[in-house]
Formats: C-alpha cells, structure tokens, sequence
C-alpha cells in the first residue's frame, strides 16, 4: 500500500467521527449492566429473594421493542441542538438522573421503586441506543460505516466492562448508592460529545406521525430482495451464536477449571474481540462491506469448527487459548460487518425507525436459537454439537449470493 493510502486511512481512523463513534458506543453500553448484573450484585448482598431478583429482568423490556417508539425521533424535530442532538441530549440527562436515582433506592423495603427506576434507566437507554444509531448513519461517510461501526461496538463493550466489572469492584468498598453515582457521573463525556459534535446534514423529515410509522415498513419492504435481507439478518451469525450458548458448559465438561476458563475465556477473549472488531472496521476500509460480509462469515465458520477440534483433543490450555483468540478475533470481525450491513441498508428519512427495527430482529436468534442447543448438545455430543452449528451458518452465507455478491457493492458504496 503506498504511503498516500496508509495517511488517508489514518486520517480516517482518528478523524472527529470515529471518536464520535467510540463516546457514544461507550455511552450506550454503560448503562446496560446496571439494571442486570450490578443490580443483581446488591439485591443478593441485602438478601432479596431469588424469586425477586429473576423478576428484576423484565426491566431490560424496553431494550426488545424500542422500536415502538422510534418513529417519534424521525417525526419531530426538538427546538434546540437539532433532530439527532436535541433529542439524544434530552435522553443522556434523563438517563444520567436514572442511574442516580436508582442508587438511591433500597431493594429490601421497597423493591418495587426500585425496580420502577431501573425501568426508567432501560428506557431512557434504549432511547439513547435507538439516537445515536441514528446520528452515527447520517454523521458517518458511506465509506467509514464499517469502520465507524467497530469503533462503536469496541466503545459499547469498553462502557459495559466498566460497569460490571468496575461496579462490582467499587461494591467491595464503597456503598452499592455510591457506585451508582459514580457510574452516573461516567455518562458525562457521552453528554459533552453530544454538545460538542455537529449535527447532521437534515434529510427528508416525515410529514406527519402516520407517515414515520408506516413509511419506515413501506419504504423497506418495497424494496428487491426485501425478505431475503431479514432471513440474513437472521441467519447470519446463527451458527456462532448457537455455539456461544453453550460453551460455558462444554469447556467444563472438557475438565477445564473456573479460573482458567474465567482467565482465557473471558479476559483474554474480550480483548481478542475488541481487536477482532476494530480489524474488522479497518479491513472494511479497502474491502467493503459485502466482501468483509464473505470473508469474516467464512472465518467465523471456521472459528465454530475450532471447537469441535478442542472436542476431540480433549484438555489442553494452548489449544483452548488459540480457539478462543481466534473466535472472539473472528467473531468481532462478523460484528463490526453485521453492524455496518445494518445501517448501510437503512434510508436515512427514517434511519431511527429502521433500524431499530433491524437490530430489535437481530437480537431474535440469541433467543429462540439458543434455547434447543442442550438438546442438540446432548444428543450429538459436543464434537457433533460444533459441526451441527457450523453447517447451520452455511445458509445465511449462501444468502450473500443473492444481495450481496463479492463482485458488487452495496448501495451505499456505490454512492461514495
């Protein structure tokens, strides 16, 4: 690559928008395992019920449909700071109050309150998420989406890390109401990079509240290939995450303990994530998004197959680390394009909308699919269990052929 190219894409990496993307990604990610892992954290410590704390997740219900009230963010345009920076300011100051607010509850005498404000917090973060994806498609160049994409996923994974692991540490020595206050003080650089970044160029604005609510779903499904681009999204990183389900179970079945599986598994694999989803980004760069769409599901097929070697080899830590570093490194790769896909496809009149739509369908087969996975595990045995999922992968690849081939670009490329 000559020298002129290395700059241009350094240029690109540390440009205003890419740190734009890191902030708010790490925004969006913060507040998640506040009302799940650390909330769970301080209602065993005061000894509420177990009855009580499972309970506590049906909080996390605006994460699953805050599609509904997307279409509200596209229709009306705040009076201040514009439609993308008006309305996401409104919600990270609600959001940070939340937060606040939430470590001021007491989970023994009323648990109820408590859990009305961590509803409050997933509400206000959900409404964050569904803004700044928004922003991020029309902030972003068509060509950057994938990289601008990584940066985000690496800023969300980097804002839950220091709140479940920096919360529950902080728990061991200052009061659960004092983590979350600090943890309120933490969404601060989100609302200064709110303030501080411009607004995007103003698109098509829908008429009328009918027309954000309809056209989003007339506009998408009118389109070629309209179905075949859910069935992907779908489809796409089933067969990873499938595996993923159960690996917790198969690494002890493999004679592996809990602090080398906590030490590979979880330290050394979130790093190889993160590096795996801002190589991804920087690969996107010069391949594109449809090709980077081929080449990182085809490693993240043989990632799965990793595991079913590890399978017949039985115990062994280097073989464990290198499965492990190569299918999170993959597995981030898969995520940075599946990300950037999403938004490519979105039409920015109704970007808030759609693609909350989009990610809402996303998150669909981490649920249904994982659920028979014991069962398929059971009955064909772990090494049959991985080549299970690695052939259950092969049809959501096969669906690139038809809107995605690797001599083409996506529509958004062709237009940069």
């Amino acid at each position: 690559m000559q020298t002129g190219s290395y700059k241009s894409i350094l240029k690109v990496i540390f440009s205003r928008r890419m740190l734009v993307s890191f902030i708010m990604g790490f925004a969006c990610g913060l507040p998640l395992l506040l009302t799940i892992t650390v909330l769970q954290a301080w209602m065993k410590e005061e000894g509420v019920d177990l009855t009580v704390i499972g309970m506590m997740a049906l909080v996390g219900f605006p994460y699953t449909v805050k599609f509904l009230w997307a279409p509200f963010f596209d229709r009306y345009i705040p009076h201040f700071l514009g439609r993308r920076r008006g309305w996401l300011i409104m919600a990270q100051t609600a959001l940070m109050m939340a937060i606040a607010a939430l470590g001021l509850t007491n989970p023994v005498f009323n648990p109820w309150m408590m859990a009305f404000v961590a509803f409050l917090v997933t509400f206000f973060s959900a409404s964050q998420d569904i803004i700044v994806d928004a922003y991020r498609r029309e902030d972003l160049a068509d060509d950057e989406l994938g990289l601008g994409s990584s940066l985000y996923v690496n800023g969300y994974r980097t804002g839950m890390l220091l709140a479940s692991g920096g919360g529950l540490i902080l728990s061991d020595y200052v009061p659960f109401s004092t983590v979350y206050l600090i943890m309120a003080f933490c969404m601060l650089p989100g609302i200064v990079t709110t303030l501080l970044t411009p607004e995007p160029e103003m698109t098509d604005v829908p008429r009328t509240f009918k027309e954000a609510v309809a056209g989003p779903l007339i506009e998408y499904f009118t389109r070629e290939n309209a179905i075949l681009m859910l069935a992907f999204i779908l489809l796409y990183k089933i067969g990873d995450t499938m595996a993923g389900a159960m690996t917790t179970p198969f690494f002890l079945d493999m004679g592996f303990s809990k602090t080398e599986i906590g030490t590979v598994v979880k330290l050394f694999g979130f790093w190889a994530t993160v590096g795996g989803t801002l190589l991804g980004g920087m690969l996107m760069l010069s391949l594109g998004i449809n090709r980077a769409l081929w080449v990182f599901g085809f490693l993240q097929g043989l990632s799965t197959a990793g595991f079913a070697i590890l399978a017949r080899i039985g115990y062994s830590l280097p073989v464990l680390s290198g499965v492990i570093a190569f299918e999170n490194l993959t597995a981030g790769m898969g995520t940075a394009a599946y990300v950037a896909f999403m938004a490519s496809v979105t039409n920015k009149k109704f970007t808030a909308t759609q693609y909350a739509l989009l990610s809402s369908l996303m998150g669909v087969p981490r649920v249904v699919a994982s659920a028979p996975t014991g069962f398929l595990a059971k009955h064909f045995g772990w090494e049959g269990f991985f080549i299970a999922c690695v052939l259950i992968a092969i049809p959501g690849i096969l669906l690139l052929l038809k809107f995605a081939p690797w001599s083409s670009q996506t529509k958004t490329e062709r237009a940069g």
